[in-house]
């Protein structure tokens, strides 16, 4: 049996233009100066209260980076909706995960830096409320690139992590997965650039959902 766990937001959903847009408004709220789609685009991935202290180029999260992080989560939901905003699946994640999931010998699972009801409003958008038979959340798990999230799925799921896939398109999960002693595969279509995701470890790089399913079938077969 093997375990695949998808980071969220950049791999199965690109939602950078819902954080960027709550982001920024963020800093605005609080008199900063504007930040960058680009910028935003490299702190995803990360828990959000230390996402905004690297943003603001502090090395700790202080009392102003805690402030913006519960600004930021009481704004998130009036702004999704004002932008009638549904984080689309990537080309292909649909077809992806519908194939692993009918598989006898894997277990999916979640990884992300969201919180638990960021990744509950995504998968109640794409009906995956039942596919992730594990899943950890910046709410239950010190930040990525820690191993806990990695780790604490192989426990509850019964599966080494010698066994484990990490699916994620940042450089934090690529970290996260060899820390934890499982594989990584690093998606072309995130965040992150690709050497960038080679750099951090990963064993191989997706350039289309197809390559995922490609590379299991020569190394986790």
């Amino acid at each position: 049996m093997k375990l695949v766990l998808f980071d969220c937001d950049g791999t199965l959903v690109d939602s950078a233009g819902l954080i960027h847009e709550v982001m920024a408004r963020t800093f605005q709220d609080f008199g900063l100066a504007p930040i960058s789609l680009e910028a935003t685009k490299g702190i995803i991935g990360l828990t959000l209260d230390i996402a905004i202290a690297r943003l603001m180029g502090e090395p700790h999260v202080d009392d102003r980076a805690l402030a913006m992080t519960a600004h930021y989560k009481k704004s998130y939901g009036a702004i999704r909706a004002e932008m009638n905003f549904r984080e689309p699946l990537f080309p292909g994640i649909a077809d992806l995960v519908e194939t692993l999931s009918e598989r006898d010998d894997m277990l999916l699972g979640a990884v992300t830096g969201k919180s638990r009801r960021g990744l509950d409003q995504i998968c109640a958008t794409h009906g995956y409320e039942k596919t992730f038979f594990v899943s950890r959340t910046a709410d239950d798990c010190p930040s990525k690139p820690h191993p806990a999230m990695v780790t604490e799925c192989c426990s509850e799921a019964g599966i080494d992590a010698r066994d484990t896939i990490v699916v994620g398109d940042a450089i934090y999960d690529m970290q996260m997965a060899k820390s934890a002693g499982a594989a990584a595969i690093g998606v072309a279509w995130g965040y992150a650039s690709v050497d960038e995701l080679i750099g951090a470890g990963a064993d191989t790089i997706a350039r289309t959902p197809n390559d995922i399913l490609d590379w299991m079938e020569t190394h986790h077969a």
